[in-house]
């Protein structure tokens, strides 16, 4: 069943963020992650969440999501966001496809 990572990404150097969005993609892919929304237009339909620069990554399951995340080729990457941002990240399971 798909898992989702869901980021919202407040970028604080956007010079060093560059180096960051240039190398994470090829680190996804190798676990099946692909985007469904990458830092694109956002509007706030209801409540006061200010969102920044949102990303959602489909993975292929909950495992895949994890080893991804706890890879040493991202925790490279990691400590790169964790030095230019302000980063809010949750996995959330999906469900199963339901026949109509």
């Amino acid at each position: 069943m798909a898992a989702y990572l869901i980021a919202d990404v407040d970028v604080t150097d956007a010079a060093a963020f560059e180096e960051y969005k240039r190398e994470v993609p090829a680190t996804e892919q190798r676990y099946g992650g692909r985007y469904l929304g990458r830092g694109g237009t956002t509007k706030v339909l209801e409540g006061d969440w200010q969102p920044h620069r949102l990303v959602i990554v489909e993975f292929p399951d909950m495992d895949s999501l994890m080893r991804w995340y706890d890879s040493p080729e991202y925790g490279r990457l990691k400590a790169i966001r964790e030095r230019c941002s302000r980063t809010r990240i949750i996995a959330l399971q999906g469900v199963e496809a339901i026949a109509l």
